[in-house]
């Protein structure tokens, strides 16, 4: 039987359910008043037939004209109780005027109408509320208030993790709105029981035909929220599938716990990464009472890194960024949120060296984050000089300016992309490290360079760039259908590097951290998935179009050199990159040599220069097919 023909089949049993306790209503109350009746006669039988009869075709038409027949009776609230009320008055009032033509043959009409109306009704919800006894333990729950326009929900995970939802949603302004029709398991267990009075309506393997026949019944599909086992990535996207065929929407509890609301599934829930429970003792021990300096604060890692800084009550905090409107939008954001902070936002660029000799002497940053950079693969790949004078030059600048200063501790964001780069923007990534690991050590400084992947949300991250085609209709535009990348959540990313900047202690070295970034992913499955978010399906609603590789690109990134090795730490998700390569000796005459040739805009020599400084970056910026080594 198809979803259809169930619905179909199920509004057809509560309609016939419905007409038949209208006729045993009245036959009853019809009875009743013949009991003052000496004789009865084929006159009393032929009126009772013909007045039963008038009463249930009025019946059926008021209780499909109210939409009676659509109930689920196990999902009844208060406002399918009013529904059910207003169809058996539309009823009474649909059979008023057959009552006055046959005035003349029946007897005690009046009586037997209001008999009848009480009987129908009681008898109507009578059913109603065994059923609701049958799923729910609950048959009150049929007048329970729900509001009129509330979203119909399925739930999808196991039994711990509904009960934490459905309190949650019980006690949440933001769930009144919300209405949770049933419960689906990611495993069958418990088939044919209730959680909080919500009936187990099935597995995963059956949600596509549990949407299609509430669809039918409500009028729309519901929403899919997944919680629990639900949110792991398999089964997410077999969620996402399923639900994106039948034309529902999946959605997941917030995020923020004083919210308690559902909420669309972000991109950053498909990661299927556990979530980290970090301590954040050691990061405040570092950051409180201290003079802290961002460089890049106003960017997208920047700024996240700025406000996690700022929750640690620092000294001070100072925030440079060459861009006029990312640093007004943190210092606004950031002003309001701590209204006691000492925070000071300067206008600067980092290949600017009075400015930043001005910005630190002001300063006098204890610690300082180095977060400013360009990131845009193909925009680096077509301006070589800028890429090298901001991400090579404004990194040995800002070190060397700290160490000038005084600062303690260095704090360098890098790029898994500094991994045998085969693009400009990883090749400069790669010279930085070691131009700042030498100068940090020198300096007698702290030194954390933290080496990590894609950050989801990112200015340079492909998801924005899928939403917007998403938005748009399509289509989405993928380098190569087995590239794979990988990614992580901004706050992630930012916590982790202030954690790996914790765990230097009061060394004087420099040590290059890499974040666990999980398994990659699929860049064909992270546009489909995205695609299904919207409630499309991929190649039908939303077409996917291959580009093929840019200049500069990988189908695979990597986190380490062949000649590196990862080394645990005590902070879950940073590892210590341990190598047997050092920086050579003349380093600093090359580094120096090379921004030069950038400050001419000789593309030629940079780039000549930029691969003896990095041996391993293919300068013929063909696309590669790099893996992470055994």
């Amino acid at each position: 039987m198809t979803p259809k023909d169930a619905a179909q089949r199920a509004m057809a049993l509560t309609l016939t359910f419905d007409i038949a306790m209208a006729g045993v209503a009245m036959t009853l109350a019809y009875g009743a008043s013949l009991t003052t009746v000496p004789v009865l006669n084929s006159f009393h039988i032929n009126s009772w037939l013909l007045s039963t009869s008038a009463f249930m075709l009025a019946a059926a038409a008021g209780l499909v004209a109210g939409g009676v027949h659509r109930q689920v009776w196990r999902h009844m609230g208060a406002p399918d109780a009013i529904r059910l009320v207003q169809g058996i008055s539309l009823a009474v009032v649909l059979y008023l005027p057959v009552m006055m033509i046959l005035n003349g043959r029946l007897i005690d009409p009046l009586p037997v109408l209001l008999m009848t109306t009480a009987l129908w009704t009681a008898f109507v919800f009578a059913g109603r509320m065994i059923a609701r006894y049958r799923s729910t333990n609950a048959p009150f729950q049929i007048f329970q208030k729900i509001p009129s326009q509330s979203q119909p929900v399925l739930l999808v995970g196991n039994p711990a993790s509904w009960i934490d939802v459905l309190r949650r949603l019980e006690n949440s302004p933001g769930g009144s709105h919300l209405r949770v029709l049933g419960l689906i398991e990611v495993n069958e267990k418990e088939h044919g029981r209730a959680v909080r009075g919500v009936p187990i309506m099935g597995s995963l393997k059956e949600l596509g035909e549990v949407i299609d026949v509430l669809a039918l019944r409500y009028g729309s599909a519901p929403w899919v929220a997944v919680t629990g086992p639900a949110r792991e990535r398999e089964a997410m996207n077999q969620v996402l599938e399923i639900a994106s065929g039948h034309g529902a929407y999946i959605m997941a509890l917030g995020h923020d716990e004083a919210a308690q609301i559902l909420e669309p599934v972000r991109p950053a829930d498909l990661l299927a990464r556990p979530e980290r429970q970090l301590d954040l003792t050691p990061v405040h021990q570092l950051f409180a009472g201290t003079r802290v300096l961002v460089t890049g604060g106003g960017g997208s890692i920047g700024s996240e890194l700025a406000r996690q800084v700022a929750r640690q009550s620092p000294a001070a905090l100072t925030i440079l960024d060459s861009s006029e409107l990312n640093l007004y939008q943190i210092d606004l954001e950031l002003r309001d949120a701590h209204a006691d902070l000492a925070l000071t936002c300067q206008l600067g660029d980092v290949r600017d060296t009075a400015r930043l000799t001005s910005v630190f002497a002001e300063a006098r940053p204890e610690i300082v984050i180095h977060a400013a950079a360009l990131k845009h693969v193909p925009l680096m790949e077509d301006n070589v000089c800028e890429a090298i004078l901001t991400n090579v030059g404004g990194a040995v600048a800002t070190a060397r300016a700290a160490a000038a200063s005084g600062a303690r501790r260095f704090v360098f964001i890098s790029s898994d992309k500094a991994v045998a780069p085969d693009n400009v923007m990883g090749a400069t990534k790669r010279l930085a490290e070691l131009a700042i690991g030498r100068i940090v050590t020198e300096a007698g400084m702290a030194g954390a360079m933290v080496r990590f992947g894609n950050v989801l949300g990112s200015s340079g991250s492909v998801v924005p760039l899928f939403e917007r085609q998403i938005a748009m209709g399509g289509p989405v535009t993928i380098t190569d259908p087995d590239a794979t990348r990988y990614f992580m959540t901004i706050e992630e990313a930012t916590g982790l590097v202030l954690q790996a900047a914790a765990l230097q202690g009061e060394s004087r070295q420099a040590d290059l951290f890499v974040l666990d970034m999980g398994e990659p992913v699929a860049i064909q499955q992270l546009a489909e998935t995205m695609i299904r978010l919207k409630g499309k399906i991929p190649g039908s609603d939303i077409e996917i179009k291959v580009t093929g590789m840019r200049p500069g690109e990988k189908k695979h990134e990597v986190l380490i050199y062949w000649h590196e090795t990862i080394e645990p730490t005590q902070i879950t998700g940073v590892n210590r990159v341990t190598s047997e390569e050092l920086a050579g000796e003349l380093l600093e005459k090359k580094v120096s040599a090379l921004i030069e040739a950038a400050r001419r805009h000789d593309t030629a020599e940079a780039l000549r220069l930029l691969g003896v400084l990095v041996p391993e970056f293919n300068t013929a910026r063909e696309p590669s097919d790099h893996r992470q080594p055994a």
